[in-house]
């Protein structure tokens, strides 16, 4: 189980703490939403989780013991909302190797089958791959290294309703294995999913039925923790 134990942040270019004292608990085959406007820190919270950035204050921890961030990087896998911005390889494959010590080519043909891309093709250039595909790449890549932790922002984000389906499925059957954590704007997408929710407004988070009324989360109104 992953838990964060009143974690702080406040950059220096904010006049407002983005997070104050959040406590979070993550545990594997429980997926969890964190829902909330845009700005409101969403991603903050991921990069924070993965050791891509520092808190200020409060601690992060894995099955009861503190982790550094550099530890964090090696048990979280995280998607950003855009991954097309952040692919280095010019084609499939190159992009599958990158970071691995040594591919497994076995297991990568595994892990394409298992994101729905058995069928891609490696010398393909990830530009050149709707954005769904482009979507499943990020998350092969991500489970290449297997983490324990996967840390999803906005995944459904600018797909239409058919794609979106299909990702929710993927998703359902990765978070059987592993934590699971989702940040969005659409909370009501994810209502077949998810039944841990949290609404993050200036840097708190409050359970996500609490906010019914709110027209961010009326969709998944009742989702229980």
């Amino acid at each position: 189980m992953l838990e964060l134990q009143g974690l702080r942040y406040h950059p220096a270019t904010s006049p407002q703490p983005v997070l104050r004292g959040v406590n979070l608990r993550l545990a594997v085959g429980e997926p969890t939403l964190v829902a909330g406007r845009s700005g409101s820190g969403k991603t903050t919270l991921l990069e924070l989780i993965s050791g891509l950035a520092e808190a200020d204050g409060g601690q992060i921890l894995w099955d009861g013991e503190a982790l550094s961030s550099r530890q964090r990087r090696w048990l979280c896998g995280l998607v950003f909302q855009f991954p097309e911005r952040h692919f280095l390889g010019l084609t499939v494959g190159q992009e599958l190797r990158l970071g691995q010590r040594r591919l497994d080519g076995e297991r990568a043909a595994a892990v394409l089958q298992q994101v729905g891309l058995g069928a891609i093709n490696l010398r393909q250039a990830p530009e050149q791959l709707s954005g769904g595909q482009q979507r499943r790449l990020a998350l092969a890549v991500q489970l290449l290294r297997d983490p324990r932790v996967l840390l999803l922002d906005e995944p459904t984000a600018g797909l239409d309703w058919t794609v979106r389906e299909e990702v929710l499925e993927l998703l359902a059957q990765l978070s059987s294995q592993r934590a699971l954590l989702v940040v969005t704007h659409e909370p009501e997408l994810f209502q077949g999913l998810i039944r841990q929710g949290w609404f993050l407004d200036q840097g708190v988070l409050h359970p996500l039925e609490r906010q019914a009324d709110h027209p961010l989360t009326a969709g998944i109104a009742g989702a229980g923790s």
